[in-house]
C-alpha cells in the first residue's frame, strides 16, 4: 500500500503482507549470517529510537492512512526490546483502530527470549501473527546454513509462541540441503513440522544467490543443487509424511522462487497435493534445473 514513509533499504516483507502498512521497528537483522541470504547484508543491525517509529506512525496517521494490515520490519522485529514494542502497538492502537493484523517476522531465538507474560501481552496489544523461517528440521543443515537455532529450538519457539494466541507461519526452504542432506532435511524437516503444526506453511525454493557463502559452496563444489525433479520429490514427501493434527494449516507454494504455484488446506487437501507433486515428480526430465528468479 501507499506509504509516506521514508525507509531504510532494502525493505522486504512476506508475500501475504503485500497490502501491508510496513513499519521499521529494526533495521537489518540480529543475526544476519544465514550462508543463502543476502537480504540485510548491506545493513548493520540496530533498534530503531521509540521517537524514530513513532514520528514515522504520526506520519501515516496525518496523510490519512486507515491500514488494515501492518508488518513490523525488518528482519527480526520480535527482536526488539519488550518497552519498545510495547509502546508501538498501544500507539499503532489508537492510532489505527481499524486494523485487524499486525505481523512480524520473528526467530526462534527472539521468542524464546520473551517471557510467558510478553508474550501473552503483546498478543493483547494486537500482534497476531509471527512469521519464523524454519528453513529445515534438520540440525546438520541448520548448523551448515548457521540459521542460529536447532530443531528442538524451532519446535520451542514455535510451540510457545502459538500458545499465547500468536498465529505462527512457518517457512520451508525446498532443496537447501542440496543433494547429500536432501533425504535428512526432508525426513526431520517432517517431524518439526508434525510437531508444531503452523496455522500456515509456505515452501520456497532455495537458490544459490550471487555474492553469498551459499553461492561459494555451490561454486566450488562442495553443495550440489537439487534438480526440478528432486525438488518435487522434496516437496512431496514433507506434504504426504508430514502430519496436521493440532488445527488446519493453510499452504501456500506460490512465491516468484516457486516451479510450480500450489495452494491448499491441510490435512484436508493433502492427498490431492501429493498426487499432483507426484505427477510432476514423473513428467519432470531428469538433470533439469530451475531458473533462479533474478535471472528470469
Amino acid at each position: 500500500m501507499y506509504s509516506p514513509l521514508e525507509y531504510e533499504p532494502p525493505v522486504y516483507r512476506p508475500p501475504s503482507e503485500w497490502r501491508s502498512l510496513l513499519l521499521q521497528v529494526t533495521i537489518g537483522c540480529s543475526n544476519n549470517k544465514c550462508t543463502y541470504c543476502d537480504m540485510y547484508r548491506s545493513k548493520t543491525y540496530r533498534v530503531r529510537t521509540i521517537n524514530e517509529i513513532l514520528k514515522d506512525i504520526h506520519r501515516c496517521k496525518v496523510s490519512g492512512l486507515e491500514p488494515e494490515k501492518i508488518f513490523l520490519c525488518d528482519g527480526d522485529a520480535l527482536g526488539a526490546p519488550m518497552e519498545i514494542l510495547e509502546r508501538v502497538l498501544i500507539t499503532l492502537k489508537e492510532s489505527f483502530p481499524n486494523v485487524r493484523s499486525i505481523g512480524v517476522y520473528a526467530t526462534a531465538q527472539n521468542i524464546i527470549e520473551k517471557t510467558d507474560d510478553e508474550l501473552k501481552r503483546l498478543k493483547e496489544l494486537g500482534l497476531s501473527i509471527a512469521y519464523l523461517g524454519l528453513e529445515s528440521g534438520c540440525d546438520k543443515v541448520l548448523h551448515m546454513i548457521v540459521k542460529g537455532n536447532t530443531s528442538n529450538e524451532m519446535v520451542e519457539a514455535s510451540l510457545k509462541i502459538k500458545s499465547h494466541g500468536i498465529k505462527l507461519s512457518t517457512i520451508v526452504m525446498i532443496g537447501v540441503g542440496g543433494q547429500k542432506w536432501s533425504e535428512s532435511h526432508q525426513i526431520e524437516t517432517t517431524k518439526v513440522l508434525s510437531k508444531t503444526c503452523p496455522q500456515y506453511l509456505s515452501f520456497l525454493t532455495t537458490f544459490a544467490v550471487p555474492e553469498t557463502p551459499y553461492y561459494r559452496m555451490v561454486k566450488r563444489g562442495i553443495l550440489k543443487p537439487l534438480t526440478v525433479k528432486e525438488l518435487y520429490k522434496e516437496m512431496f514427501y514433507l506434504i504426504k509424511h508430514s502430519h496436521f493434527e493440532l488445527n488446519p494449516v493453510i499452504f501456500r507454494a506460490n512465491h516468484v522462487s516457486n516451479q510450480m504455484p500450489m495452494k491448499g488446506t491441510l490435512p484436508k487437501d493433502q492427498k490431492m497435493l501429493s498426487k499432483l507433486l507426484e505427477d510432476a515428480f514423473h513428467r519432470c526430465p531428469e538433470g533439469t534445473f530451475p531458473i533462479p528468479p533474478y535471472q528470469m
